[in-house]
């Protein structure tokens, strides 16, 4: 297939990163973006057509350029009859505070938004034992349906329930180790790892601990 010429448009996007790339401009120029980017035979790439006024007019007799510059000399339209109120600085309230004296959280609450609250591990624990079995993962990515079904579950709990985006690894052991098939220490964050790796889990990384929490796709049980 002979490559393409002239003002391409190139659109690569990935919904399991999150990835949206658009590039624009003359196909040399964007091939050599794809090629740095890492994108070769990814995505696609279509001709669009580029407004070129000079080889427009070039093209035309000029009776005809004449006739263009009549249309584009004449106004747009009129004056809209209502322009609305004059804006008035003056309504405008003004704000003035020392540096580093807001305190967000009694502005949150005057808009009525809470501050998250970390759960408690034992009340997770209680939570997490009332609830019933849940239907295995379906795919050949899992390494343990069950396990896996577990986490997804405690992680639903966590991010609908208390706001919060990720649990602790020592969180995780503490609340569903047995349910986790037993996986403990090494054992787990190897397994925490390869969800990671597959896309399944967010890796977040705090001052004194790494943190995990569902990517939404995963959560939704569409992979």
């Amino acid at each position: 297939m002979a490559e393409l010429t002239g003002y391409v448009q190139y659109r690569f996007r990935s919904d399991e990163h999150d990835t949206n790339v658009l590039l624009k401009g003359e196909a040399e120029w964007v091939r050599q973006k794809v090629e740095e980017l890492g994108l070769s035979g990814l995505g696609w790439t279509m001709p669009i057509g580029k407004h070129d006024k000079k080889s427009k007019q070039s093209a035309n007799t000029p009776s005809e350029n004449k006739k263009l510059i009549s249309i584009d000399d004449q106004p747009i339209g009129e004056k809209p009859l209502d322009m609305g109120p004059t804006p008035d600085p003056s309504k405008i309230p003004v704000v003035r505070r020392p540096i580093g004296e807001l305190d967000l959280s009694r502005e949150l609450k005057m808009l009525g938004l809470e501050k998250p609250v970390r759960p408690d591990v034992i009340e997770l624990m209680e939570i997490f034992a009332e609830m019933d079995d849940p239907r295995p993962v379906q795919g050949a990515m899992s390494v343990d349906p069950m396990a896996e079904a577990w986490l997804r579950e405690l992680l639903h709990v966590v991010v609908r329930e208390y706001g919060i985006t990720a649990l602790r690894t020592q969180d995780i052991e503490e609340i569903a180790s047995k349910k986790l098939g037993n996986r403990e220490g090494t054992a787990l964050e190897v397994w925490l790892e390869s969800l990671f790796s597959a896309g399944k889990l967010v890796k977040v990384h705090g001052s004194d601990a790494i943190a995990w929490g569902p990517s939404p796709r995963w959560l939704a049980g569409k992979i």
